[in-house]
């Protein structure tokens, strides 16, 4: 009996020995792996990467940034089925355990004894908040040391943090394939929904993702990725967090997700969108961009954008169809399956309906055609195959650009197009309606071009085509492309004049002019676009309608190069202008969206604006933090509601870079323009518009600016690489911009009524004859018009002209129709 006493006294020692040995051991274990544990308390202000987004002025999405698509979901903005969806998949114990499942390690322990030395990665048994405290603070590396780690940090985790804020960062952090990352973002990848619209098979089927979302790829690994889901299906059921009748209803729902585009397919905005990429790079840096979760409303206009898209696209096709058929973009085989070597080849995404196809036969009065077929999501070509036929009335356009055939329009198909052809087509249409199964050959125009449409009051830009395909090329004429205005520019150069005692009816002498201009640089002999033919003494507002390069240099050397330079500045239009008189001509050279700028001023009274493609950027936390309007709103902050109080007040500080009154004439000028000018062709818009056109030596670059009372648009064709445009009026501003913005202008200002230009105070509106520019008298009988002036000026009595002096420098009264060549030497005070 003693020494059965003795015995279990010794094993009591022994085992009270091993125990507090092991207690050490654990201890001193635990001690090792949390010395160097990272610091969790940094969960609590984790800002994780959230992608940017863009939307346009009406909220809807235009574009998102990221390097790591997510956004940033609150726990309370979750539903109760994603939650239950995830916790059946991944941790059904989340809210009763404390960190670790116990009986969970158990079984990956039985099974990894199991699986021992077969090569087989042993099963995890992490909970959520192992799982968060691994893609937070630790590696993916397969250890035990990693485990312990894992267990020890999940503990702590626990303690500091309550289970919502856990669940939150482990539902907004994990990795879903297909580049999202959080349930928000794969809510909109996968299926295009907030993850408030997710039925049961959906969101069971984002619950699936997180242990591979590579191998249950919903195309690739379709039927696996259907297993899963129902795998998720029927432990939400056994768990009693969905009825029976959901889960035979989710189990029978096919998987079909969507292949939604990450880039800015939308409302044609593709360079709006680039634009506004690259301002925020340039405000915030590139982290800010892709990670900071901005939200960027922006000013584009949708419909507007659409319609600018559609007109500037169709006028650059008209030009460049109206050159002739160039010939196929590439050939290929057509035997056997053509439609996976047609999906080899790069198409444009951005210019539908147009689509890329193969000519697979050919005859005189017909060819059939194959339409490249589009990718699954997992990047393998559709099975599907569509035809369709383009007839003769299809190719009519095309005629030889260059051979014996050259301008002769096609009599048969077959003489345009041959089998192996790669081309583009999109529906034949006949009076306004499609034909169904027949098609229209197209070609990608070689001309291009740039339209800007802003609001002039605030510079707000409205829409942007800064070309023909943004996925053809990416370089934006609409802001990068500098090219030479033109006559575009004379309304800078006669704006000057009128702020600086000019008036619409000053007279200037229209006859051939020689500049000597020095150094042996020879003398420069400018001309009128129609050559040896002169109007005489003209007035400016005859002057500027009919375009005139010798009245606009002889009114420069009049007022000096230097003023001009100083207000070309003052509109944005030239930082720095020589002091050539070249140059007011429109020598030198700008973008669309400096023009349009500076045209803008015109239309709003002479008031500066600064042109903007963003109205407001807010950070992850919805704190504005910036704003364009930065005009003052007294009155607008009323903490106790309407009561009767006097209307807010808009106090607007912004320079005022040009006379009111000045804006005004120029205007009134231009609107000469339109209505008998070099613009007509805007007339049909049938509402007050006022523009001019430019066309550059040799056509190389063809302009039209123009506005409305509340609308700017600015338009340039050319090539790339200049060259000419066309001979004659065919490659001028007013047979190829000006068309363009008046289709542009029919639709912009459709259901906006007609308003004419605001008069501003002190201007007197007084009858003159439209030729001669003097006062109009009871009796007369010719042309007259309604002619703007400032206080203080008055309509002529007589001719007194600029550009005619005697040999003492006085200025010489001139007959009207007085015809003759004044020779003026040097360089008009320029230095």
């Amino acid at each position: 009996m003693r020494l059965l006493v003795r015995f279990l006294g010794f094993l009591f020692a022994a085992g009270t020995v091993l125990f507090l040995v092991g207690v050490a051991a654990t201890a001193g274990l635990i001690w090792h792996f949390s010395k160097d544990l990272p610091d969790y308390s940094q969960l609590q202000d984790y800002e994780p990467p959230v992608m940017t987004r863009v939307h346009a002025a009406d909220g809807a999405l235009l574009g998102e940034y990221a390097k790591e698509r997510r956004l940033y979901l609150p726990i309370q903005a979750v539903p109760k089925l994603v939650i239950n969806a995830f916790l059946a998949a991944e941790d059904k114990n989340f809210y009763e355990h404390g960190g670790i499942d116990y009986s969970g390690m158990a079984r990956a322990a039985l099974l990894y004894a199991e699986n021992y030395g077969s090569n087989r990665r042993p099963q995890g048994a992490s909970t959520i908040t192992q799982q968060v405290a691994k893609n937070f603070l630790l590696t993916n590396e397969v250890s035990f040391t990693r485990k312990i780690k894992e267990a020890l940090l999940a503990m702590r985790i626990e303690r500091a943090y309550s289970k919502d804020k856990i669940l939150e960062l482990y539902l907004n952090e994990i990795y879903l394939g297909l580049g999202a990352y959080g349930i928000a973002a794969a809510s909109l990848v996968y299926f295009d929904k907030s993850v408030n619209e997710l039925t049961v098979a959906e969101a069971a089927y984002l619950a699936a993702l997180p242990k591979a979302p590579a191998a249950l790829h919903p195309v690739r690994n379709h039927d696996r990725a259907i297993e899963r889901r129902n795998y998720v299906i029927d432990r939400l059921l056994e768990n009693g967090w969905i009825k029976q009748s959901d889960a035979d209803t989710a189990r029978k729902d096919p998987l079909i997700v969507t292949n939604r585009a990450n880039g800015a397919h939308i409302f044609a905005g593709e360079y709006f969108a680039e634009e506004v990429r690259r301002d925020i790079f340039e405000r915030y840096g590139e982290k800010k961009l892709y990670e900071g979760g901005l939200s960027v409303r922006t000013t584009l206009d949708p419909k507007i954008q659409m319609e600018a898209r559609k007109t500037m696209v169709a006028g650059l096709v008209n030009y460049d169809e109206a050159q002739g058929w160039r010939g196929p973009l590439n050939k290929i085989d057509v035997s056997g399956d053509w439609g996976i070597k047609l999906a080899d080849l790069k198409s444009l995404s951005d210019i539908s309906p147009w689509r890329m196809a193969v000519v697979l036969e050919t005859s005189e009065q017909s060819a059939r055609i194959g339409f490249q077929p589009g990718r699954e999501l997992g990047g393998a070509v559709s099975k599907d195959r569509q035809t369709g036929i383009i007839t003769l009335d299809g190719v009519r356009w095309a005629r030889a650009a260059s051979g014996p055939a050259k301008g002769r329009a096609p009599t048969a198909v077959s003489q345009v197009l041959s089998p192996g052809d790669v081309v583009y087509a999109d529906p034949l249409f006949k009076d306004g309606n499609a034909v169904d199964g027949q098609y229209r050959l197209r070609q990608l125009p070689e001309v291009s071009g740039a339209m800007v449409a802003m609001d002039p009051h605030t510079g707000r830009v409205l829409a942007m085509v800064g070309g023909f395909s943004f996925d053809q090329s990416q370089f934006n004429r609409a802001s990068q492309a500098y090219r030479q205005p033109g006559s575009s520019f004379k309304p800078i150069v006669y704006s000057s004049a009128l702020d600086n005692g000019y008036t619409p009816s000053t007279v200037v002498l229209d006859a051939p002019i020689e500049v000597d201009q020095g150094q042996g640089a020879g003398v420069w002999r400018p001309e009128n676009f129609s050559s040896g033919k002169f109007q005489g003494p003209t007035t400016l507002r005859n002057a500027l309608r009919l375009s005139l390069n010798t009245v606009t240099v002889r009114l420069a050397q009049d007022i000096g190069m230097p003023l001009i330079g100083e207000y070309a500045k003052r509109f944005g239009v030239y930082d720095e202008l020589p002091n050539y008189l070249s140059y007011a001509l429109g020598a030198g050279e700008t973008t669309v969206m400096r023009m349009v700028t500076a045209y803008s001023m015109f239309a709003n009274g002479g008031r500066r604006v600064k042109a903007t493609l963003i109205d407001r950027i807010q950070d992850r936390y919805g704190h504005t933090i910036f704003k364009h309007d930065a005009r003052e709103c007294r009155g607008c902050d009323a903490p106790d509601g309407w009561k009767n109080q006097p209307e807010p007040q808009l106090v607007d500080r912004r320079e005022q870079v040009l006379d009111p009154m000045t804006a005004y004439q120029i205007t009134s000028m231009m609107e000469g323009v339109v209505q008998a000018g070099t613009a007509t062709a805007l007339r049909d818009v049938g509402k007050p518009l006022a523009g001019k056109t430019g066309t550059t030596n040799e056509a190389k670059d063809a302009w039209f600016v123009g506005f409305s009372p509340d609308l700017v648009v600015g338009i340039y064709m050319g090539y790339d690489k200049p060259r000419t445009l066309g001979r004659g009026n065919a490659g001028t501003g007013g047979h190829l911009a000006a068309p363009i913005a008046r289709d542009f202008l029919k639709l912009a200002l459709a259901d906006k009524p007609g308003v004419p230009f605001k008069v501003p105070a002190g201007i007197k509106l007084i009858r003159v004859d439209s030729k001669t520019g003097m006062r109009a008298g009871p009796g007369d009988t010719g042309k007259t018009i309604l002619e703007a002036f400032k206080p203080g000026t008055a309509p002529p009595d007589n001719y007194s002209v600029i550009g005619v002096a005697d040999a003492d420098g006085r200025s010489l009264t001139v007959s009207p129709d007085a015809d003759r060549t004044i020779l003026r030497s040097g360089t008009g005070g320029l230095y």
